[in-house]
Parts: structure tokens; sequence; C-alpha cells
């Protein structure tokens, strides 16, 4: 474990796991936030073993922390509730501007092809006859979460790019509030479409409801993709002690390896084709914060 984490430091620029635990005496109980992507039972429970193998691990005990909505956890974060999270791109860059670079991100999911991206998709039920956006113009299209990487931001910038402007080009653009809720909007007949994610074809917000039972197998398809978005990082408040911070990546580094289980329950169960996960730093993200940049300016001069 020492090697491990001295290399995860080193990675990161932090400092190296093997220097003494102080944090231990100060830090009795540590909480890492998880997003609104699905209901909370499902959330806790796809986290719980990676709870118990921080607690094995780490030696102190774990809390999972949720939220109705991102703005929920990066707030969490802001105030020093929890000390981290699993963020999106889009929210992990809207809490690093919330704590003026107050956050630093530890690691980020890698895919059994190497890859480290998802896509943005949109769902229609796939009896709608909708085949493109093009056959969308004057319907509902939900987003997620406005604070939502695959959800919101990466959709509305690339919509507009490609000539579809969400604000008038739909009738209307409410959000949902989570993933599973507007693809479960889709399927009800609530929303025409909705913003939604998926890593490749078999793994996704769509699949993961579908393994789940929420959904039959081929209710909903995606007739829109968005260019591969950088995966979000699991993120740690910068103000944390830093041998704290460097024992914390280093146990998310080797979870596949250590706990194969609880990360194939964290990854989506049985829709599961993560590989592990590698260090990353802030420069991976920081056209996330300019694209929101983007966005901000736009809503104001709407």
């Amino acid at each position: 474990m020492k090697h491990i984490a001295i290399a995860a430091g080193l990675i990161a620029g932090l400092a190296p796991a093997h220097a003494a635990e102080e944090w231990k005496d100060q830090y009795k109980t540590l909480r890492f936030g998880v997003l609104s992507g699905e209901n909370e039972k499902d959330r806790i429970a796809r986290y719980t073993g990676f709870e118990n193998y921080l607690e094995k691990e780490l030696g102190v005990e774990i809390e999972i922390f949720t939220a109705g909505s991102y703005d929920g956890v990066i707030q969490a974060l802001a105030a020093d509730q929890i000390e981290f999270a699993f963020l999106g791109s889009s929210a992990y860059a809207a809490a690093y501007t919330e704590t003026s670079g107050g956050v630093v991100p530890l690691t980020t999911k890698q895919q059994e092809d190497g890859s480290t991206g998802y896509y943005s998709i949109v769902v229609v039920r796939c009896d709608s006859g909708y085949a493109s956006l093009d056959d969308l113009e004057g319907k509902v299209l939900a987003f997620a979460d406005p604070d939502s990487t695959s959800g919101y931001a990466v959709p509305y910038f690339n919509m507009v790019k490609q000539g579809y402007e969400p604000g008038t080009f739909f009738s209307a653009t409410p959000f949902s509030g989570a993933h599973e809720t507007g693809v479960q909007g889709v399927v009800n007949g609530q929303y025409d479409a909705a913003a939604t994610y998926q890593n490749n074809e078999i793994n996704g917000i769509p699949q993961r409801m579908v393994a789940k039972g929420m959904i039959d197998e081929g209710t909903v398809c995606p007739i829109w993709q968005s260019p591969e978005i950088t995966s979000g990082p699991f993120t740690a408040r910068a103000n944390l002690p830093q041998d704290l911070i460097a024992a914390m990546q280093a146990a998310v580094l080797a979870v596949p390896e250590k706990d194969p289980e609880a990360f194939r329950e964290m990854d989506g169960g049985e829709t599961s084709t993560g590989k592990g996960f590698i260090a990353v730093d802030h420069d991976r993200y920081q056209w996330i914060i300019e694209m929101r940049d983007w966005l901000k300016e736009q809503r104001r001069s709407g």
C-alpha cells in the first residue's frame, strides 16, 4: 500500500501518504458526496461497498452524503460539510468556481478500453418516430440539472453550436432534477426527449435503468450524441491535510484491485465496464470551466 500511496501522491503533486497520519486526530469521520443522477436509495446502495472498503483502508468512519440536486453536493463542499465528492466535469467546474479554486481533482474512471470519457445523449421513446433533433422542433426536451455536464452543459453548448438554440427550437426545456427522472419522464410521456449520458452502448443511465428493472429494454433510444466528454473527478477540498488527500487518492486508485466487488457496484453493477481509476489534475477540466462561462454569458445576453 505504501508504494501505491507514494506514487499517487507524486502523480497529483500531493504530499506522499507515508507521512504521519495526524489527520486522524482531526477527522474521525470522513464524508463523500454523490450526485443525484439516480434515486437516493440506489445511490446509497451503489456506494455502500465502497464506503465499507474505505473504512477498512483508512481506519476511520466513512459516511455517504446525498442531496436532492447537484448544487446541494457542491454547496456542502463549499461549506466544509463534506470532505470529498464524486463530481461530473461541470459540477467540478461549478465547485471550483464556487470555492475560488478550493477543490482538487484526484482521480477519474477509466473504461476497459483505456478511455476516460463518456457521452451526452438525447433519448426518446423508441416508438415515438423521432429520429433526430430536427424531429424535436417544438417538442419538450428535459435537461437533468443546471450543474450536470452531460445532462445540461454539454448538450446545450453543442446544440447551439450545431444551430439548435434550445430556448427557441424546443417548446420547453425543463429540468427533471436527475438523469433517471428525465428518462422515466420520456417513458411516461411527460417529456418528448431527455438529455442523459452513456459511456458506451452497453453502459449508461438507460442501460442501468433496464438492469434495475425501472424500464423495459427497447423502450428508449438515443437520437443524438455529443463529442466525448472528459469524465468527472473524485474531488477533495483543497483545505484538507495533504497526507489525508494523498491517502484517499491512493485508496480510490486501489479499490478495483483490493475490493473488485465494491468497484463493480459503484461502477454500475451488472452494466459495469470500468477498468479502474487514474490520477488527474485541474488542467484536464479547464475547458469545462470556460464552457460554463460561455453558457452564463449566453443566459445573460438572452
